[in-house]
């Protein structure tokens, strides 16, 4: 699976437009995940004057117990479907 994501990771960088912000903190969170595992829970949530550090927080958090395994599929699903909406082969 890992290069699968490792191509992923490369392939995303590639797309024609940028994602929505939805589909970026997915994959922000997915990424972190995969690569880092839990958010360490002595990290405090970013305050809110700072929206996106807090919305990448809020992302990787949401991801939390997802092993880095799951993760890392997760994120190549969402960039390959990112890849099908831009018609990207």
């Amino acid at each position: 699976m890992t290069e699968s994501f490792k191509k992923a990771a490369e392939e995303v960088k590639t797309l024609k437009t940028r994602p929505s912000d939805k589909e970026v903190n997915a994959l922000y969170g997915l990424y972190k995940q995969a690569t880092i595992g839990d958010i360490d829970s002595a990290t405090a949530r970013p305050a809110s004057f700072h929206i996106i550090a807090r919305r990448k927080w809020d992302s990787w958090t949401e991801k939390k117990g997802m092993s880095k395994e799951e993760a890392m599929a997760a994120y190549v699903d969402v960039v390959e479907k990112l890849k099908t909406k831009q018609n990207i082969k």
